[in-house]
């Protein structure tokens, strides 16, 4: 199918986001874009029908249909006869249509600035997203947490006190640069859906480590980090849906809190029991 076909076919018709229920997850980055975009969408966590259209996706059975390859995991987002997965894939196909990034027409476009945007973000999803998943699940996801906790201690450890620096250290650089522009947000001083990612993926670590995060944030070396943070859950799209009963709560997805693993970058772990 042609890609204007599709654009047309999927244009005038409510977005659906396939995810799992009961867990903010990955699928929480596509529904801040949603949110902040005022688009018209359904969510299948909140439907109950989430375990069941999850399922029906990633079954082993499921080859797709005639123009959409089968999805591996979720998020999975349902545009019209689009159907799509992977975040940042999704938010890539989000962002100019929900104006999440800058033009790229026009006397002031920017055709380049949806792959700086998509860099970012997969910047943040790597080292405070995926790693922190790695913190609980060093060895294998198919294990329980209590099936690696000796090794999740050690992971956690070394994400506190060498990783997380890194990537906070890194978005205080890219928000002290030319290129972010003026105002608190990443680049061309506007917002754009890598701040929501980069605000949703510090939401989360505050959740899994908050000593480490309160020890960064008055510490004074991430104060754009942190300042971006407050901007984005002030908006007021974003302030209505994080009070809603839309915005799950942390449990066992991504981010999890361990009091074993609630380190600082100075702390000696004690032996896991």
């Amino acid at each position: 199918m042609s890609a204007t076909k599709q654009q047309k076919s999927a244009k005038d018709v409510p977005y659906e986001l396939i995810y799992w229920p009961g867990i903010p997850g990955r699928g929480e980055f596509i529904r801040l874009a949603l949110e902040e975009g005022g688009a018209d969408y359904t969510d299948t966590a909140h439907t109950g029908k989430g375990m069941d259209e999850t399922l029906v996706q990633i079954d082993g059975k499921n080859i797709g249909d005639d123009n959409n390859p089968p999805p591996l995991a979720p998020p999975i987002l349902r545009h019209g006869d689009l159907l799509i997965s992977q975040t940042p894939n999704i938010l890539l196909y989000l962002g100019p249509r929900l104006g999440l990034v800058p033009p790229a027409e026009g006397e002031d476009g920017d055709p380049d600035a949806i792959y700086r945007i998509n860099a970012l973000t997969l910047t943040a999803l790597d080292g405070l997203s995926n790693e922190v998943h790695d913190c609980h699940h060093p060895i294998a996801s198919s294990l329980y947490y209590e099936d690696q906790k000796e090794e999740s201690l050690r992971k956690s450890r070394d994400f506190v006190k060498n990783r997380l620096p890194k990537f906070l250290g890194y978005f205080e650089r890219v928000l002290t640069g030319k290129a972010s522009g003026d105002g608190p947000w990443l680049y061309g001083g506007r917002l754009t859906y890598a701040d929501l990612v980069l605000f949703q993926v510090v939401d989360g670590v505050k959740f899994a480590f908050p000593k480490a995060m309160s020890a960064a944030q008055t510490s004074g070396k991430y104060v754009l980090v942190f300042r971006l943070y407050d901007a984005v859950k002030t908006r007021p799209k974003i302030k209505e849906y994080l009070a809603s009963k839309r915005r799950q709560s942390y449990s066992q997805g991504i981010y999890r809190y361990y009091p074993e693993l609630d380190l600082t970058e100075t702390d000696t772990p004690q032996p896991v029991q």
